[in-house]
């Protein structure tokens, strides 16, 4: 005769697993803990019980990340995201609320810049492999978040709130920074001051010729959403936070001149004029390749000059943005 196997009783409130696993965190086993945070939060997701299996990885997610411990919290905040969209919770304040609250929990340590002797070379090539793990970790959680965001919210392309969360954590964290994936996120965000503000920082320590290359991305990235206001704002407060520096200067070149008779130009039906410019300053404007691109895309948007591939550009960006590729 076969024994039935024994069936699991009745989950308990899970307030009483959040408090023993806290336990099992803080005295060390963190590996122990992770496994038991992905089962149990499996177990009230199988039984409908969302919120229960939410609140569980919320607490994991913080406590691990507290702990130091980011590719645990990044896994568990991964999958506290994916458990909104399996238990379609909708994108809501409460709900930015809790994802912000993971996202403040990932660590941010400054990597060491100037090198010594072997010990610190040593120190420097750990701070980087560690300073790599957070950004792809937290990178991986926030892209999740966008889509979520997307799917169950209001906003098509994501919650601002979570690309500017995205950008600023790209910017001060990466090794090596990539601004066209900073401003990408920087410009589907709400807070353009705080763009001028990370561009104006980017100026003080980039490369001979990179500052107006990054002060025109983010205008065009602007433009080619439509975004005039933005755009212009983005110039301005530029300006604005240059002048009042010691350190810097704002560029003079031909790029920053194309651009500026560019902002002057979409403010009126002159498309000739528009194409003028773009022939005027080609030189200029092909020193980056996606920017014929973005202005191919402000054609459409301000002069409904049609695209040959409407998903070419910044949406195609942008959609290779939202899928599986994290590289730094």
């Amino acid at each position: 005769m076969l024994r039935e196997r024994p069936r699991r009783g009745p989950l308990p409130p899970v307030q009483e697993h959040i408090d023993k696993l806290e336990k099992v965190v803080n005295d060390g086993n963190y590996y122990g803990a992770q496994q038991m945070y992905k089962s149990i939060s499996a177990r009230y997701a199988s039984a409908d019980r969302y919120l229960e299996a939410l609140d569980l990885l919320h607490s994991g997610a913080c406590i691990q990340l507290k702990h130091g411990q980011v590719t645990c919290g990044a896994e568990l905040a991964v999958l506290f995201v994916e458990t909104l969209v399996k238990g379609k919770i909708p994108y809501n304040d409460e709900n930015l609320d809790r994802v912000r609250k993971i996202y403040n929990s990932f660590p941010q340590i400054s990597v060491p810049q100037h090198l010594g002797d072997d010990d610190d070379v040593q120190q420097l090539s750990e701070a980087l492999g560690a300073a790599k793990t957070r950004v792809e970790g937290c990178t991986s959680f926030l892209k999740a978040a966008l889509k979520w965001s997307a799917e169950l919210g209001i906003h098509k392309n994501g919650s601002p709130e979570l690309h500017d969360m995205l950008s600023e954590y790209i910017y001060s964290e990466s090794p090596e920074v990539d601004m066209s994936r900073v401003s990408l996120h920087f410009v589907r965000g709400n807070n353009p001051k705080k763009f001028a503000s990370t561009i104006v920082n980017f100026m003080g320590k980039c490369y001979p010729g990179e500052d107006d290359l990054a002060i025109a991305r983010g205008v065009l990235m602007y433009l080619s959403l439509g975004n005039l206001r933005d755009a212009n704002y983005l110039m301005h407060e530029i300006k604005s936070q240059v002048e009042k520096s010691e350190q810097l200067e704002f560029p003079q070149s031909d790029l920053i001149q194309f651009i500026i008779y560019l902002l002057q130009t979409l403010e009126r039906d002159a498309l000739p004029l528009f194409r003028m410019l773009r022939q005027n300053y080609k030189s200029s404007i092909d020193r980056e390749p996606a920017f014929n691109e973005y202005l191919d895309e402000i054609a459409e948007k301000f002069y409904a000059v049609r695209r040959r591939n409407p998903l070419q550009g910044v949406f195609g960006d942008f959609f290779k943005m939202m899928g599986g590729d994290v590289a730094m």
